[in-house]
């Protein structure tokens, strides 16, 4: 929906609603609201310094911040997003967390965090200018804080739509009012106000959306009744073939390729090499909670600890979207090329309503506030991470490094509240662009191919070959960026009707295909200037590059008198052998 789109529905404010809600709804979404804004007064309190502010004062230990770093990423795009895929696509979805997400959080927290928290930097770009100087620091600061506005449109732009099919509001009035919320306790408590929500907000998502998923599939006769129906579904021309919607590999009804080779290459390295390892291990968002923890033994940990819930969020957001592209009329009716009226936005039904109307459909009040609680409070975290992460990226990378330098402590804290104002206030306008696209998924992953992709390539190959230029690292970023977006505009619908289409790959597959060129673009680049041009010497890579940092550095010299299951390694391991085992049974 473009940007008049909204500011049309300024003229009523009252539209009409989706969800039934009763007092019993209403008295849990007002508690939990209370309890989140209590938090902030809270936190408020311990916030002395822009070190509290922007990461806590280093002082939280690996559960919370492990805890975090999964809520942090339970926004919309778990949520809304893998549920719209769950019912456009079916099992292959199953991917962005089995293949796309938990190995490459092991990678960071067994290799890469002891570099960002041993170096006591407060940001990821913060690592970039330590390592590769002004040019790719500049690059990467700029990149960044632009995604984080764009994203958290997103997270504001669902969070707003659960307040108009809950209350009737306008779609606008709904964004300023959820935007609000957020900002709060964001601007009282800092990331640790954030953090603690975080924490609260993971058992308020599970205790949501667990009996939606026991309910539907009671309603439709359990994975059975489930199979069959997307069979009959399929045999009727209703989205794409059983056999795909059904089984994870090859995946073609997720990437986009019809040819089952070029999907599985493009899953595994599109989205399981470049995407995932390009977003969790680079993205500050994430970064920042593992570097709020109180020990490198923690930091490490915290990616870990994550990854164990992060294995099995599927159940909660992928099935029940698979049973409201069967159960629900509307979702039916799309999946078969309809073009039902309604939605959340009022635009008609996309695929992001799934949840919504398979809430509708088969909760009873009580169980509809909970759930609704627990949509509000994934949208409200991934919105606080996104505002949380820009904040500190604005106020240390570009304003201290760029435009005040040199000010007491006190000033940079009040620019980071006041950027944490402004941001909020962009994002109800970047909110209008994720409303033009009926699976959110697919314009996240375009964002993640522009953004992550390149700067996963600097960084890795910035990490561990020491011959790497500063020259180098901003080139390659700048040309891996740039080649991302001219692969989006050239594939079928990747900007909806701003395409040109004259690459034939739709779906997801084009945002796999646009990383992957921006990935490859900017390691051969990089290698290209870093032959051509000198690179810093060894001593001035220590903590940056792996083969010039001693052990000791990578590691907490403390860590190996814990049992096994305080330890990092072994704790990576049992993970790894759990998401196989998952693997293996879908």
């Amino acid at each position: 929906m473009p940007v008049s789109g909204i500011s049309s529905q300024l003229v009523s404010v009252w539209a009409s609603t989706i969800i039934d809600a009763k007092f019993i709804d209403y008295l849990i979404l007002f508690t939990y609201f209370l309890v989140v804004m209590g938090i902030g007064f809270i936190a408020r309190r311990q916030v002395s310094d822009s070190l509290d502010f922007f990461l806590s004062g280093r002082s939280l230990p690996a559960w919370v911040t492990g805890l975090a770093f999964i809520s942090a990423n339970l926004g919309a795009v778990e949520i809304m997003g893998m549920s719209a895929s769950g019912a456009q696509f079916g099992l292959p979805t199953v991917h962005y967390f089995w293949v796309g997400a938990v190995p490459a959080m092991l990678f960071l927290g067994v290799v890469m965090m002891p570099f960002y928290y041993g170096s006591k930097v407060r940001s990821v770009p913060e690592f970039m200018l330590r390592r590769f100087g002004p040019g790719a620091h500049l690059v990467n600061s700029i990149s960044f804080a632009t995604a984080q506005l764009l994203i958290a449109g997103v997270n504001l732009y669902l969070l707003g739509t659960i307040l108009r099919a809950m209350l009737g509001w306008s779609l606008w009035v709904s964004l300023i009012v959820a935007a609000i919320i957020v900002l709060s306790y964001i601007t009282l408590g800092g990331l640790s106000a954030a953090i603690y929500n975080e924490v609260l907000q993971f058992f308020v998502i599970v205790a949501g959306l667990l009996p939606l998923t026991l309910i539907g599939l009671h309603r439709i006769g359990w994975w059975d009744g489930l199979t069959s129906k997307i069979e009959d579904a399929a045999a009727g021309g209703a989205g794409p073939p059983a056999d795909q919607q059904l089984n994870s590999w090859p995946g073609q009804a997720l990437s986009g390729f019809e040819s089952p080779v070029l999907s599985v290459i493009g899953i595994v390295f599109g989205l399981g090499f470049v995407l995932s390892f390009g977003y969790w291990t680079t993205n500050f968002v994430e970064v920042q909670r593992a570097m709020a923890s109180d020990s490198m033994a923690s930091a490490r940990k915290t990616p870990i600890i994550g990854s164990f819930p992060k294995m099995f969020v599927p159940f909660i957001t992928i099935l029940p979207g698979m049973v409201a592209a069967v159960l629900v009329s509307e979702i039916i009716d799309l999946k078969a090329g309809g073009s039902p009226a309604g939605g959340a936005s009022g635009q008609g039904v996309a695929y992001n309503d799934s949840l919504l109307y398979l809430m509708r459909d088969v909760l009873p009040n009580g169980l509809l506030g909970l759930a609704l609680t627990g949509l509000l409070a994934a949208f409200m975290a991934g919105m606080a991470a996104n505002i949380s992460a820009f904040n500190t990226v604005f106020s240390f990378d570009l304003w201290q490094q760029y435009f005040v330098k040199d000010r007491d402590d006190d000033y940079y804290l009040r620019v980071g509240r006041i950027a944490t104002v402004a941001a909020t206030a962009v994002a109800i306008l970047t909110a209008s662009f994720a409303s033009s696209f009926s699976n959110i998924m697919d314009y996240l992953q375009t964002l993640f191919g522009f953004f992550n992709a390149p700067l996963f390539a600097t960084f890795i190959l910035g990490m561990f070959w020491k011959r790497m230029t500063a020259t180098a690292g901003w080139v390659g970023l700048s040309c891996g960026t740039i080649s991302a977006v001219i692969i989006a505009f050239l594939t079928e619908d990747a900007f909806g009707s701003a395409s040109t289409g004259l690459i034939p790959v739709g779906g997801q597959g084009a945002a796999f295909l646009a990383a992957s060129v921006a990935f490859v673009v900017d390691i051969a680049l990089s290698i290209a200037v870093s032959l051509a041009t000198r690179p810093k010497p060894d001593e001035e890579l220590v903590g940056l590059v792996y083969s010039v940092t001693p052990k000791e550095q990578r590691t907490d010299p403390k860590e190996h008198t814990y049992p096994w299951y305080r330890r990092t390694v072994p704790l990576a391991c049992l993970s790894l052998a759990m998401v196989t085992v998952l693997n293996i049974i879908f």
